[in-house]
């Protein structure tokens, strides 16, 4: 088995930063990193390539790199984590007893749940009216065959009906903007 021994410096020509895998991007984030005249979203491709983290790198260092983008970063994950009580550094498994703390949260990911626990039931049933088998409704899908868990009439992915569920985001992105939470860079 062969193992590369070379090892990369890092750039001087941009900071790295590092962020989460869970992460909301914006259209003009993505539009920058396609068709935008800035040639770092592609170097930073090149130079990420084959690397173990290149997710939880890729559009936090583009971001804060960019004038446009970076005063548009919360750092912050938006996940409901619960931990062990005397370490704190082990995140527990969720369970049912924690659905509603997690949905007052207002966290948009959650982890870390035991595979088949009914908690994800709950989440599908009551967090995004879905049930078994079937997609999760809203603009994009109009409708399906019975018994077809595809969609096969789609409407606009455009529009946007926010539920309660997007009041409690609004809420907790509101309450970390207030705070001033910034970005951190990687530090070698």
């Amino acid at each position: 088995m062969f193992y590369a021994t070379q090892k990369r410096d890092l750039p001087n020509s941009f900071r790295l930063f590092t962020g989460t895998s869970f992460s909301f991007v914006s259209r003009n984030l993505i539009e920058h990193c396609i068709l935008g005249v800035d040639n770092l979203p592609r170097i930073l491709m090149m130079y990420l390539s084959n690397t173990p983290s290149s997710l939880i790198n890729y559009f936090p260092t583009v971001i804060c790199n960019s004038r446009q983008l970076n005063r548009t970063v919360i750092n912050h994950n938006l996940q409901y984590v619960s931990f062990e009580k005397p370490s704190k550094k082990v995140p527990r498994a969720l369970n049912s007893s924690e659905f509603d703390a997690m949905i007052q949260s207002g966290a948009a990911f959650a982890t870390q749940f035991k595979l088949g626990d009914p908690v994800l039931d709950r989440i599908d049933q009551d967090v995004l009216g879905r049930n078994p088998g079937e997609v999760v409704p809203g603009g994009w899908c109009l409708g399906g065959e019975p018994g077809n868990i595809t969609c096969s009439a789609w409407g606009d992915a455009d529009i946007l009906r926010p539920g309660t569920g997007a009041a409690r985001l609004e809420k907790l992105i509101v309450r970390l903007l207030s705070n001033g939470v910034g970005v951190d860079p990687i530090v070698p």
